[in-house]
């Protein structure tokens, strides 16, 4: 269950229970989606391409290509793409790296630096900010950059502005400071930069958060009967379970 703070500030909804914790909650006047996966109880990865090399693109694509009694669980967009949909920024799957890392300047919002690196292991996930990840290099089996920081090291991109116009529905991760829970968190209205940080550091608070994307931030969450359609993607994260059945 995700750990909020019970005032006026914030409103939960309720949901359906499930492994992957879905809510629906409000905060400041702007609506989101929250959905904490545990790494200690949960498969949590990355999905990219089937199995013939071709990049999946939807969640139902995934869900095809699993085995019998394997399904997606929860599941989100996670990191920006070229226009042929391989990942913008280093990008590693079951140790596998696709695509390198990225420390220099860069265009859009990847290049609002600093930007930073979602590392995720068997039982422990971090957000970390690029440069820092450049000097430890960190051990990841599951690895996606994306850009901005939302929170480095429990204060706000320090570009985000107060009174910002540019309003999208975003999405983006957080995760715990000891690693053993990652919070994906998606916009239900177009919210700025500002007030998309304001829930990883105030509401989780988590001491580090990544922007994911934008314009074509998707959900699915079958807990909350809940798989948006929409554009193609490139990286996406998700959790798989096996069913009784």
């Amino acid at each position: 269950m995700i750990r909020v703070l019970l005032t006026a500030a914030l409103v939960l909804l309720p949901t359906l229970a499930g492994a992957v914790t879905c809510e629906d909650a409000a905060h400041e006047g702007n609506r989101y989606t929250l959905c904490t996966v545990d790494l200690e109880t949960e498969e949590l990865r990355l999905f990219l391409r089937d199995t013939d090399g071709a990049i999946l693109g939807q969640f139902r694509d995934i869900q095809r290509a699993l085995p019998d009694r394997r399904f997606l669980a929860f599941a989100m967009n996670a990191g920006m793409y070229h226009s042929d949909r391989r990942p913008v920024g280093h990008y590693v799957e079951f140790g596998e790296e696709e695509a390198p890392l990225l420390t220099g300047a860069s265009k859009g919002n990847f290049g609002l630096l600093p930007n930073g690196v979602f590392c995720i292991n068997d039982t422990r996930a971090d957000v970390i900010e690029t440069l820092k990840f450049a000097k430890t290099r960190p051990s990841c089996e599951h690895a996606t950059q994306s850009g901005p920081m939302l929170v480095i090291d429990g204060q706000l991109h320090p570009r985000f502005l107060v009174d910002s116009t540019s309003k999208f529905i975003r999405n983006g991760v957080g995760t715990s400071a000891d690693g053993r829970k990652a919070y994906f968190v998606i916009s239900r209205n177009a919210v700025t930069f500002h007030e998309f940080g304001l829930i990883f550091r105030d509401v989780l608070e988590t001491p580090n958060a990544l922007y994911f994307d934008g314009k074509i931030s998707r959900l699915h969450a079958p807990s909350i009967n809940r798989s948006d359609p929409g554009f193609l993607m490139g990286p996406i994260v998700g959790v798989l379970e096996t069913s009784a059945n």
